[in-house]
C-alpha cells in the first residue's frame, strides 16, 4: 500500500489518553486519494503511484494535466503527488483514504510553514538589538554586515532582514493518536507546520522505520 497521503490541517485540540491524560493533537482530513497513474521500474525506470486529491472544475487546470486525468477517466484534480508503493496492492482509479494508518503509527509531516512576510533580523534570527533608552541611536537595526578595503564585500549567507516564513518544512516522528475512516479524519500527536486548511502531505516515518528494518535484519 502507498506510504503516504494528501490531506488539509484542520486545525489543533486535544483529546485524553485512557490514563487520563491530556494530549495536544492535530486534526488533519487525509484523503480520500484517487490513483491516477502507476508507475513502473520496467517502463518509467522507477516504481511509484500518482495520487490526486480534491476534485476541481475542468477550466482550472492546464490542457496537458486535463488529458493525464482523462486518460485514467478521472475528473481533474486540486493536487496530484507520488509515492512508494507496490503497484501490485493498488489498481488505476482505486479510491485510497484514511484507513491506510493505523493508531500508534509514526509519521512525517511535509507542509508550508506560515508565511511572515519581510522582517527585521530581531524577529527574523533572534538578534538581541541594541539599548532601549532614548539616548541610543541603535535600537533594531542589524549593525554592521561587510568589511572596508579587504575583501569589500558582505559574505554569504550573513543574517539579514528578509522573507519569513512559507518554507516547506517536514516535521519527523509524530505519533499517531487515532484514525476516523469514516470522516477521513487522523489525529496526529502536537503541531505540524502550516496554519488551517494548509495542504499537508502525511507519510510513514522515514527513520523510524529504517530503524526497524535494521532491528529485524539482526
Amino acid at each position: 500500500m502507498l506510504d503516504g497521503l494528501i490531506g488539509y490541517k484542520l486545525g489543533m485540540t486535544q483529546v485524553f489518553s485512557e490514563g487520563g491524560d491530556m494530549v495536544p493533537v492535530t486534526l488533519v482530513e487525509l484523503g480520500p486519494c484517487r490513483v491516477v497513474q502507476i508507475k513502473s521500474q520496467e517502463k518509467d525506470g522507477y516504481a511509484s503511484v500518482q495520487v490526486s486529491f480534491k476534485d476541481v472544475k475542468p477550466h482550472r487546470v492546464t490542457k496537458p494535466l486535463a488529458g493525464h486525468y482523462k486518460k485514467a477517466d478521472l475528473s481533474p484534480a486540486r493536487v496530484l503527488k507520488e509515492f512508494h508503493s507496490n503497484a501490485e496492492e493498488v489498481s488505476l482509479g482505486q479510491v485510497i483514504t484514511a484507513e491506510i494508518f493505523k493508531k500508534g503509527e509514526m509519521v512525517d509531516v511535509v507542509a508550508n510553514s506560515k508565511g511572515k512576510g519581510f522582517q527585521g533580523v530581531m524577529r527574523r534570527h533572534n538578534f538581541s538589538g541594541g539599548p532601549a533608552s532614548h539616548g541610543s541611536h541603535f535600537h533594531r537595526a542589524p549593525g554592521s554586515v561587510g568589511q572596508s578595503s579587504t575583501p569589500s564585500r558582505v559574505f554569504k549567507n550573513m543574517k539579514m532582514p528578509g522573507q519569513m516564513g512559507n518554507k516547506r518544512i517536514t516535521t519527523q516522528n509524530l505519533e499517531i493518536v487515532e484514525v476516523r475512516p469514516d470522516q477521513n479524519l487522523v489525529l496526529i500527536k502536537g503541531a505540524i507546520p502550516g496554519g488551517a486548511q494548509g495542504l499537508v502531505v502525511v507519510k510513514r516515518a522515514v527513520k523510524r522505520r529504517g530503524s526497524q528494518e535494521k532491528k529485524g535484519q539482526k
